[in-house]
């Protein structure tokens, strides 16, 4: 009975380690390519931890609330961020956020754990999306830039944050890369101010995506915890080696992977 508690108590603490050793991996990554926690730890939970994809979606939401703190604290302090911008997204994001997880707590209700199935497929649509609009993300900027802006209006914006609202409520990713791309597409800043405006946004989606995740006990407290320890030491050192590594490559490869994670989730 005493080995059996032991076992028990050592597989628990192999298994912690293991969620601190994914934190870290994603932490690191961030920091070295700037890519979003979203699409990064997904897969890792649902393949790698075997968590039930509307827990990991809950749960990768919480995540980067408390990861996207910081970098919006500083944008704040350094002035890049618009904050009408900010509001108009989060009067859209919202609305759509809360559709989002209403209708995955809807399909969980009507399907039991079938709501899993259509969230790997969402998120593998995402996944492979993603990935794409990265690769070809240099290209699309300087395609963009010798145009004008399509749309300007308050309300403009609002749509903008009600249908990345929806995807990150349903999916938790694309608070930053669907959003951005949204915001390359219809209108026109200087870079720092778009990435310090989107990353502060970001901050009030996943918030409330995340609080609305675990009111539907959707969020495994647990593992986000885990998961920060790790990140926290990784995102310093992946910063620290950014100007060390070919990143731009690395982001290549990282992209290719995601890629054909999309596709094995859309096609599993």
């Amino acid at each position: 009975m005493l080995n059996w508690g032991l076992s028990t108590l050592e597989n628990g603490m192999e298994f912690l380690l293991l969620k601190i050793l994914i934190g870290f991996t994603v932490g690191t990554l961030i920091g070295l390519t700037g890519l979003g926690g979203g699409v990064l730890l997904l897969p890792m939970l649902i393949f790698g931890l075997r968590v039930p994809a509307i827990i990991a979606v809950g749960s990768d939401a919480l995540f980067n609330f408390f990861t996207k703190i910081p970098a919006s604290i500083m944008h704040l302090s350094k002035g890049t961020v618009r904050r009408k911008i900010v509001l108009a997204m989060a009067l859209g994001s919202v609305p759509g956020s809360y559709l989002g997880v209403t209708f995955l707590v809807h399909l969980r209700h009507v399907y039991g754990n079938g709501v899993n199935d259509f969230i790997k497929s969402a998120v593998g649509l995402l996944l492979v999306l993603i990935p794409m609009l990265l690769l070809f993300q240099g290209r699309i900027e300087e395609h963009l830039a010798k145009r004008e802006p399509t749309m300007k209006s308050f309300a403009g914006m609002s749509g903008i944050g009600l249908v990345g609202g929806f995807l990150v409520g349903i999916t938790s990713v694309g608070s930053g890369s669907i959003i951005m791309m949204l915001l390359l597409l219809f209108y026109s800043f200087a870079p720092k101010i778009m990435v310090g405006t989107d990353i502060t946004h970001a901050v009030i989606l996943t918030g409330v995506t995340s609080l609305l995740h675990w009111r539907a006990g959707n969020v495994d407290a647990h593992l986000v915890g885990a998961l920060l320890i790790g990140s926290v030491p990784g995102g310093i050192l992946g910063s620290h080696l950014s100007t060390r590594v070919p990143v731009l490559w690395l982001r290549r490869i990282l992209c290719t992977v995601l890629l054909m994670t999309g596709a094995r989730m859309l096609w599993a």
